[in-house]
């Protein structure tokens, strides 16, 4: 599933290195600690590798 704005994006990719060992768990704030805990590498690599050109900075709320 790809992302839907630049800070989801961001996000994820924060989760995916925590999941790898390259960032540290604790040092995980907000979404990216909830998708650290619900989602698996590959969900995070999908989302992560999203373009951000073209996508809005903030997910508009409905």
């Amino acid at each position: 599933m790809p992302a839907k704005s630049k800070k989801q994006q961001m996000a994820a990719g924060a989760a995916l290195a925590a999941k790898r060992g390259k960032r540290s768990k604790s040092s995980l704030k907000g979404a990216s600690r909830g998708m650290y805990k619900s989602m698996s590498k590959a969900e995070l690599r999908r989302m992560a590798k999203t373009k951000r050109k073209g996508k809005p900075t903030k997910k508009k709320r409905r």
